[in-house]
């Protein structure tokens, strides 16, 4: 048995990002709480959500459909992030009343010496982000809980960032949302700064070492029935669509296109916890049916594709948007 008051060192054996989320929120919940735990983790692609965002309003959902990037809320507040192999993140979960513990340094800081010890020169900026030259690589967010502190950060290594860039880059659809908005700020990939071409993996083999020899901490295996827990918490909470989409606050959306042949189309709609409470349609668009008929067929349905594919089931939509198709509509609507 490992001795107490030691930080214990926990490696995810997965890049899913549904169960990472799942996994991080095991840990806190279900492990021995007398202990200190640190996880390293990776992803591939995806955009996670803070806790109080509107998902709709966060990221390009055509972009995302298309390009099959999974979108998952975490526990934490802040802004959405976007997650991909050349991303590293961290994470600490502590007892609040762990000296020094709490204090946002005390997180960064090992993370800065090691970038240092690759002579790259980080900053913490403000309240939760780190910076290179003034470009942010690293954005942090906080859970706390019944005396317990989960903090977790990202480290943009080698990202694709103008996948970033795109991903959540919300289109100029208009939103009034009283979730929180992310903030949009110049970043950059902790590599370009480096003089030595070094790989992901190595670069997580060096963070991994600081941290190990910072907090003097003991590796930590998960037992099947951790893994097994987690996996339940992924499916039950983190694959749902309930979870991701639909713990979103209330918010009005617009959206708004032009069609050939028809003319422009802007949809209204006032939705809450991803569900579309009401909605109506505006345009100088041609049709030759009352599109207050359709808005009713609309109305109570959660704002997913498949749902509202399902609710449009033998209508004809180009009865009222001339020269429009049920999956053009769907395209511009989910």
């Amino acid at each position: 048995m490992y001795p107490e008051f030691v930080m214990y060192y926990i490696e995810s054996p997965s890049t899913d990002p549904h169960f990472n989320l799942a996994l991080e929120q095991y840990i806190f919940d279900a492990l021995d709480k007398t202990r200190d735990y640190c996880m390293l983790w990776r992803n591939h692609n995806a955009i996670i959500v803070g806790r109080f965002q509107n998902t709709a309003a966060e990221i390009n959902a055509a972009y995302v459909k298309k390009h099959g990037i999974s979108v998952v809320r975490r526990l934490s507040g802040g802004g959405a992030v976007y997650h991909d192999l050349g991303n590293v993140n961290f994470t600490f979960i502590v007892r609040r009343g762990t000296p020094g513990a709490f204090d946002f340094a005390s997180f960064c800081g090992p993370v800065g010496r090691a970038l240092a010890s690759l002579g790259v020169r980080a900053e913490i900026s403000g309240r939760n982000d780190m910076t290179i030259d003034g470009k942010k690589f690293s954005g942090n967010a906080q859970y706390y809980k019944r005396g317990m502190v989960m903090h977790h950060g990202t480290i943009l290594y080698d990202s694709d960032l103008s996948v970033v860039a795109e991903a959540l880059a919300v289109p100029k659809d208009k939103f009034a949302s009283k979730g929180i908005s992310s903030v949009r700020s110049r970043i950059t990939n902790v590599k370009e700064h480096m003089s030595a071409d070094i790989p992901v993996q190595r670069f997580v083999a060096v963070l991994r070492e600081a941290l190990i020899r910072e907090h003097q901490m003991v590796p930590c295996a998960l037992s099947p029935e951790d893994l097994q827990g987690a996996a339940a918490l992924q499916r039950r909470v983190y694959d749902t669509w309930d979870w991701n989409y639909g713990a979103s606050p209330a918010c009005n959306i617009r959206r708004e296109q032009r069609i050939d042949g028809c003319g422009k189309l802007e949809i209204h709609m006032n939705v809450e916890r991803g569900v579309i409470l009401d909605i109506a349609f505006f345009g100088d668009y041609f049709g030759n049916e009352d599109s207050g008929e359709l808005a009713n067929l609309l109305r109570g349905r959660r704002l997913e594709r498949t749902e509202l594919e399902a609710a449009l089931t033998g209508t004809d939509i180009g009865a009222y948007f001339h020269n429009l198709d049920t999956g053009r509509f769907l395209d511009i609507i989910s």
